[in-house]
């Protein structure tokens, strides 16, 4: 059960009824303190060391194995390490049953003539010995002898000697063999061949790519991937979003051909979600790609993970234990000896630490192709600027802004704008003082839909219709920050017969036509055009600088990073141009095109003040007095430092424990014993668990 004190195995005997059913991976029911639960069989041994009377399993929900041993070895480490327990850990990484779809899998299997053999790429399972009845209650971590230290064993099968394949059911037939794939693009970069040839002769390469500006990184994975599997082992491939997804869809299917691969999203729905797991589980394909629903895929013979654009927050999983998809990915790599690639435009702190620490090389162009490969970025705000433009400085578009996206729109291309915030007007205020104009109910900050619209709190959603400055009386109110409607209305005006077009929450474009027009998008959402757009506009930087947040910067780096990539190179035209003052480090790092310079700095910075990844650090959130509950029951390491309290949302507040990265073990598990002692007394208030979270303050 999901209980920190109950984080544990239990025995349970198997009746001869369900011997043959009862296979490790499988879903069970189990008596459980007077009550009927929901348990995984994670392993099956011929006596138990349990003393007293053992009760017996109730029932198998399904035969079908469908949680891999190497999966159950890495969600006890993930476990172990983001201090959490196995059973919410297992609900991340194995979907929710689905019986029709499950019924419709084994019937096609059991009608499939015999004798067919595993897709390329991918080794039939040879099976493992199962003569054990070892079950755990709902998310009750396998022993260290479930899965042996060399390994876990490719496929069950049951006492009578009949081998099951991966899920019990028959593989798919054969196909052409992939062959190892040129080179390509990954020609651009010194190191790009050497990695293919290591993923096609089966061998473990570790790569921090840093991607050209204009890549085509789809193709680039596929390119890896295809080799991947020309090397006789499959590949679990994690993006942030599905438009992301959508891209390395296509790529895979062109590199791969048709039915080599399945995608992973929640946004899949059950039904589907569930079959492409089904297929995956079964062998029936050696590549996975998905959103983060997909770290945990089981794959046979796996040879390589990969994750592209690891700094976006979506690779965070937001449900306990808050596991991040990058690491769960490394540590996949390191438990099975597979190759892993970070890549993506910018690059973390935590990409960083690989490279500098010897784990993993870097992947990057020379500085001549480069710079035939990028824009022309200038940053507004120069001297020389606001001396040819006074207004420069406050002005919405400023002049240096206004000439690129007039001069590209004159050489029909398209002009992309980003806008860090989306709807009209996310923030007023009085147009007399400009006080801040907050909810009169909940202190929520007020919002104007629409230039006609009536100011509503982004909060409670009460409309404002009479508001009233409490400062001043005033009743007009203007603009503190603009969104990405309202700069498309702007711009519409200011250049009129101009298609505009937005890609936001409401609406995200993929791709746009290479002729002139406007495109207006928040972070994220920006579309690829057809030869790549003439100009890239970077508004409102200081909304991205500006934020309490440890990796301001580097976050600000990366999006304009993912929107600068997207212009055309500077002798084909491309120009970019980022509203910032020029000194500062992240600007300093787009001019140049040197994400790993910033990243590397970011890193000497963190570790100078003892912030991650140069430090394990946890928070612990939670009612005062059940903060201080857990940390009195905690061993934390003697080299523990405790930072705070502070306040956090409502009537809670935030401790913070930081330990040297070599005490990361021992934090992680003594807040979860120390979770487990609360839980074992049924203390009342939840506390809540974070192993270094993305947000510090």
């Amino acid at each position: 059960m999901p209980l920190a004190h109950l984080d544990r195995p239990f025995d349970y005997l198997v009746p001869a009824a369900l011997d043959a059913d009862a296979v490790p991976g499988t879903r069970v029911k189990v008596r459980f303190a007077g009550q009927l639960v929901d348990g995984w069989l994670l392993e099956r041994a011929d006596d138990s060391g349990h003393t007293g009377r053992l009760a017996y399993l109730e029932k198998v929900v399904s035969p079908e194995p469908v949680l891999a041993p190497e999966v159950a070895r890495l969600a006890r480490a993930v476990a172990d390490r983001y201090a959490g327990s196995l059973a919410d850990v297992l609900r991340l990484a194995v979907p929710p049953r689905h019986a029709r779809v499950e019924k419709d899998v084994r019937a096609r299997c059991e009608a499939a003539p015999a004798g067919r053999a595993a897709p390329d790429g991918v080794a039939a399972p040879d099976g493992a010995a199962a003569s054990d009845g070892r079950a755990a209650a709902d998310g009750v971590p396998a022993p260290d002898r479930a899965v042996p230290p060399d390994g876990p064993p490719d496929g069950p099968s049951v006492p009578d000697g009949r081998v099951a394949g991966p899920a019990g059911g028959v593989p798919a037939a054969p196909r052409e063999p992939v062959t190892v794939p040129d080179p390509g693009g990954w020609r651009e970069y010194p190191a790009g061949p050497a990695l293919l040839r290591a993923l096609a002769d089966g061998r473990a390469p570790r790569a921090v790519w840093s991607a050209l500006p204009g890549e085509d990184w789809p193709a680039r994975y596929a390119e890896a991937v295809a080799a991947t599997v020309a090397g006789g082992r499959g590949a679990v491939v994690v993006v942030a979003d599905n438009r992301d997804l959508d891209r390395l869809d296509a790529a895979l299917e062109a590199a791969l051909g048709p039915g080599r691969h399945v995608c992973l999203s929640a946004a899949l729905g059950p039904a589907r979600r569930y079959r492409a797991f089904l297929a995956a589980r079964r062998g029936d394909v050696p590549v996975v790609v998905g959103t983060r629903a997909a770290m945990f895929a089981p794959v046979a013979r796996l040879g390589l993970v990969a994750i592209w654009d690891d700094g976006d927050d979506l690779h965070a999983e937001p449900r306990a234990p808050y596991p991040h998809a990058r690491e769960v990915l490394l540590t996949r790599a390191q438990l099975g000896d597979a190759a892993a690639l970070v890549g993506g435009f910018a690059r973390t702190a935590e990409a960083q630490l690989l490279v500098e620490t010897g784990w993993a090389r870097e992947v990057a162009a020379d500085r001549a192709t480069l710079r035939a490969r990028m824009p022309a970025v200038a940053p507004t705000g120069d001297d020389p600027q606001l001396a040819r433009d006074p207004g420069a400085a406050t002005a919405r578009l400023p002049s240096l802004a206004w000439t690129t996206a007039r001069e590209a729109l004159r050489a029909d291309l398209p002009v992309l704008v980003q806008v860090p915030r989306r709807g009209y007007l996310p923030s007023v205020a009085c147009a007399e003082c400009r006080t801040p104009a907050r909810c009169p109910h909940c202190a929520g900050p007020l919002a104007l839909p629409s230039a006609e619209g009536t100011p509503a709190c982004r909060w409670c959603g009460r409309v404002a219709a009479a508001y009233a400055c409490p400062e001043c009386g005033g009743r007009r109110l203007r603009a503190s920050v603009t969104g990405a409607r309202r700069t498309a209305e702007e711009l519409g005006r200011a250049f009129p017969g101009v298609p505009v077009r937005t890609s936001g929450r409401e609406e995200v474009l993929a791709a746009v036509p290479g002729g002139a027009g406007l495109v207006i998008a928040t972070p994220g959402a920006e579309p690829v055009a057809e030869g790549g757009f003439g100009a890239v506009l970077l508004l409102d930087s200081w909304a991205l600088l500006t934020r309490a947040d440890l990796r301001a910067g580097e976050e600000a780096l990366r999006r304009w990073l993912a929107a600068a990539a997207l212009a055309r190179p500077a002798a084909a035209g491309g120009r970019v141009v980022v509203v910032a003052d020029g000194a500062l480090a992240p600007v300093q790092a787009l001019l140049r095109w040197d994400a790993a310079w910033f990243a590397a700095r970011e890193l000497a910075e963190r570790r100078e003040l003892g912030f991650p990844p140069a430090v394990r650090m946890a928070s612990v959130t939670g009612p005062p007095a059940a903060v201080a509950d857990l940390l009195a029951e905690a061993r934390l390491p003697a080299d523990a430092e405790l930072l705070g309290p502070v306040p956090a949302d409502g009537e809670r507040e935030r401790m913070l424990i930081r330990v040297p990265r070599a005490r990361a073990a021992a934090l992680a598990g003594a807040l979860h014993s120390a979770a487990g002692v609360r839980a074992a007394r049924k203390a009342a208030d939840p506390v809540r668990l974070q192993v270094d979270p993305l947000t510090l303050f």
